[in-house]
C-alpha cells in the first residue's frame, strides 16, 4: 500500500505542474508577466541605464570604449573652487530666472483668467507661442538683434541718438536671463492661468466679505491655494534652467559666463584632450542637485490640503478693469512682440542682406537662400530631423500610451515601477542624458552598433520625451469609463485589440496632441543632438550651431525661417486639435 500511495503521489506531481502553467496561460497571466517585464526592461534601459553608466564613466579615467583604471579625480576636480562658480552660476541664473518669470506668468494669468481683457483668448495663444519655438532660432535672433557693435537695435539707437554706445548687450548675464525667460513665462503660463480658471471665486469673496483687501485676499486666499501648481511650476522651470544650453552657450560664452552644460560641453568638444571623466563627474553631481528639488517639493507639499473646487457649482467671475484693461491688453501683446515678432524679423532682415551689420539697398540678395536650396548638407539635416521627429514622435507616444494604460487602468504587478521608470528622465537634462548613453552605448556588445548612428539620436529623444508621453495619456485614460473596457472584453476582444480601437481611438485627440508636442521637442533638441551626432546623422539644430559658430548668420536665418514655418503649421494643427476635442466634449 506504502509503495502504491508513493508512485501515485510521484504520478500526480509532475501532471499537476503543466497544468498550472496552462491555467496561467488560458488566464493571461504570464503574457502579462512577460509584456509588464519587457516594459520594465525597455524603461530601465531608456533611463537606468545611462544613469548607471554616468556613475560608471564619473570613476572611469578613460574615455568611453578605452581600458583604464578607476579613481576619484573626476570627483576632485567637481569639489574645487571654478566648479562652485560654475554651480554658482547655474543656480544663480535659474533662480533670477525663474522668479521673474514665475511673476509674468501669474501676472498673464491674472489677465487671461480673471478679468475682462479684450481678445483673451487670442492673447493666451500669442502668450504660449514662444514655448513651441526652438530656442536656438530665437538665441541666434538675440544675438543678432543685440549684438554691442552691429546689433539691429544698437545701429537704431546710435542712428536716433547719435550716442556712441550701445543700449543692449546680450553677452552679459542679462542677455542669459533674458533670453531664457522668453520661454520660461509661457511654459510656467500654462501651469498657472489653469490653475486660476480651476479656482472658486466664492473663496476670494468670502475674503473680500471678511474685510481684507484686494492685495490681502490675493496674497493669503488666492496665492495660497495655488501653492501646488505654483511649486510643481517653479520647480520644473528651475530645473530647466539649470539644464539650459543655448541661452548660456550663445550669450554666456563670449563674456566668460559658464555654466554646468557648458562646462560638460567644452570638457568634451573644446579642450585638446576630452576630459570625459570630469564631464560625467559633473553631470552626476547635477543629477543628486535634482534629486534634492524633488525632495523639497515633496516635503513643502505633504500633509497639506489644497483644495480650489468644491462640490458647488460656480461660474468665474471676471474683474471689470474699466479702461485698464487696454493696458493689460498692451503688455500681453508688446510680450508676443518681443519675444516674437522681434525676433522673426530679425531673420528676414538678415536672410535678404548679404552681410549681416550692413543693411543697406545694394547689399539686398537672395543669394543665400539659394545657398541654402542647394546646399546638400541642410537637406540631409531636414531629412534626419523630420524622420526622427515622425518615428520618434510615433514611437515615444505608444509606448506612452501603453505604460500609461498599465499605470491607470489596471492593478497588475509592476505598475508602479513602470510609472517611475517613466518619470525619471525628467530629472535628467538632455545634456546629463547624453553623456549616460555616449557611456552606455560604448559598452554595448559590438554585434550592437548604436554609437555614431541616428539611432543614439532617436533613442535619446524618445527617452527625453517619455515622461511627457506617459502623463499626457494617464490625464486622458483617466476620463475614460471602466465600462468600455469591460464592454469590449465581453465581446472577445484581447487586451491589444481593446487598447488600440477602444482606449487609443477614445483618447486620440490626447495622443494627437501629445505627439505634436513630443516632435517640437525633438524639433528643438540641441544638449542631447550636439554630443550623440556623428557626420551623415547631423539634425537642423546641429547645422545651425556649426553655421553660427562659422560666422554664416545670414545662412542661418534662412535656415531658421524655414523651422519657424514649420513650427507655426503644426502650432495650428495642434490648435485645432484641442479645439475639436473641446467641441465633441
Amino acid at each position: 500500500m506504502t509503495s502504491t500511495s508513493l508512485s501515485s503521489q510521484q504520478i500526480e506531481r509532475p501532471a499537476s505542474a503543466p497544468s498550472s502553467r496552462l491555467q496561467g496561460l488560458r488566464d493571461g497571466k504570464l503574457p502579462r508577466r512577460l509584456a509588464v517585464a519587457a516594459l520594465v526592461l525597455l524603461l530601465a534601459f531608456l533611463s537606468l541605464y545611462p544613469l548607471s553608466m554616468l556613475l560608471y564613466g564619473s570613476l572611469h579615467t578613460t574615455p568611453p570604449g578605452i581600458p583604464g583604471t578607476f579613481d576619484l579625480s573626476g570627483y576632485r576636480q567637481v569639489l574645487t573652487w571654478p566648479t562652485a562658480v560654475l554651480f554658482a552660476n547655474t543656480v544663480g541664473i535659474s533662480l533670477l530666472k525663474t522668479v521673474i518669470s514665475l511673476a509674468l506668468a501669474v501676472l498673464f494669468g491674472w489677465i487671461i483668467a480673471r478679468t475682462n481683457t479684450p481678445a483673451r483668448g487670442a492673447l493666451e495663444v500669442l502668450i504660449t507661442l514662444p514655448f513651441f519655438v526652438p530656442p536656438i532660432l530665437t538665441a541666434m535672433a538675440w544675438g543678432m538683434l543685440g549684438n554691442p557693435q552691429v546689433g539691429v537695435i544698437n545701429l537704431a539707437w546710435r542712428w536716433i541718438t547719435g550716442s556712441d554706445n550701445a543700449l543692449v548687450n546680450v553677452y552679459s548675464y542679462g542677455g542669459v536671463v533674458w533670453h531664457m525667460l522668453q520661454y520660461s513665462t509661457p511654459f510656467l503660463f500654462l501651469f498657472v492661468v489653469e490653475a486660476f480658471r480651476s479656482m472658486d471665486p466664492a473663496l476670494e469673496e468670502a475674503s473680500r466679505m471678511c474685510g481684507a483687501s484686494q492685495w490681502r485676499t490675493f496674497r493669503r486666499v488666492t496665492f495660497a491655494l495655488m501653492l501646488p501648481a505654483i511649486v510643481t511650476a517653479f520647480l520644473l522651470s528651475f530645473i530647466r534652467g539649470l539644464e539650459s544650453f543655448e541661452s548660456p552657450l550663445f550669450f554666456g560664452t563670449p563674456a566668460k559666463i559658464e555654466v554646468i552644460t557648458t562646462a560638460i560641453y567644452n570638457s568634451i568638444h573644446h579642450q585638446s584632450i576630452a576630459n570625459y571623466q570630469f564631464a560625467t563627474a559633473l553631470s552626476f553631481s547635477i543629477m543628486a542637485l535634482m534629486f534634492l528639488l524633488v525632495l523639497w517639493q515633496w516635503r513643502l507639499l505633504r500633509g497639506k490640503s489644497f483644495q480650489t473646487v468644491t462640490g458647488k457649482g460656480y461660474s468665474p467671475r471676471l474683474i471689470d478693469l474699466g479702461p485698464w484693461r487696454w493696458l493689460t491688453f498692451g503688455l500681453c501683446v508688446a510680450f508676443f512682440l518681443i519675444s516674437v515678432v522681434l525676433p522673426i524679423g530679425q531673420l528676414i532682415l538678415g536672410s535678404f542682406f548679404q552681410f549681416f551689420g550692413f543693411y543697406q539697398w545694394d547689399m539686398l540678395t537672395l543669394e543665400h537662400y539659394r545657398s541654402v536650396l542647394g546646399n546638400s548638407e541642410v537637406w540631409r539635416a531636414f531629412r534626419n530631423t523630420f524622420l526622427l521627429g515622425l518615428v520618434g514622435a510615433s514611437s515615444t507616444m505608444l509606448l506612452g500610451a501603453i505604460v500609461a494604460y498599465i499605470s491607470t487602468r489596471t492593478r497588475w504587478a509592476g505598475r508602479q515601477v513602470l510609472d517611475v521608470l517613466a518619470w525619471l528622465p525628467w530629472m535628467m537634462p538632455g545634456m546629463v542624458l547624453a553623456v549616460g548613453f555616449l557611456w552606455g552605448f560604448a559598452f554595448l556588445p559590438s554585434a550592437i552598433s548604436i554609437y555614431g548612428t541616428i539611432w543614439a539620436l532617436l533613442i535619446a529623444y524618445v527617452a527625453l520625451g517619455t515622461p511627457i508621453a506617459v502623463r499626457v495619456m494617464s490625464a486622458a485614460y483617466r476620463q475614460l469609463s471602466f465600462d468600455l473596457e469591460e464592454c469590449s472584453r465581453v465581446h472577445g476582444a484581447t487586451w491589444w485589440q481593446t487598447l488600440w480601437r477602444i482606449m487609443i481611438a477614445l483618447a486620440w485627440p490626447s495622443f494627437a496632441v501629445g505627439w505634436v508636442l513630443t516632435f517640437f521637442g525633438i524639433m528643438r533638441e540641441l544638449s542631447a543632438s550636439v554630443l550623440l551626432y556623428s557626420v551623415g546623422s547631423e539634425v537642423l539644430s546641429v547645422v545651425l550651431l556649426r553655421m553660427w559658430e562659422n560666422g554664416q548668420a545670414e545662412t542661418v536665418s534662412v535656415i531658421g525661417l524655414m523651422m519657424m514655418l514649420l513650427v507655426f503649421v503644426f502650432r495650428w494643427v495642434q490648435l485645432r486639435l484641442i479645439k475639436r476635442y473641446i467641441s465633441t466634449l
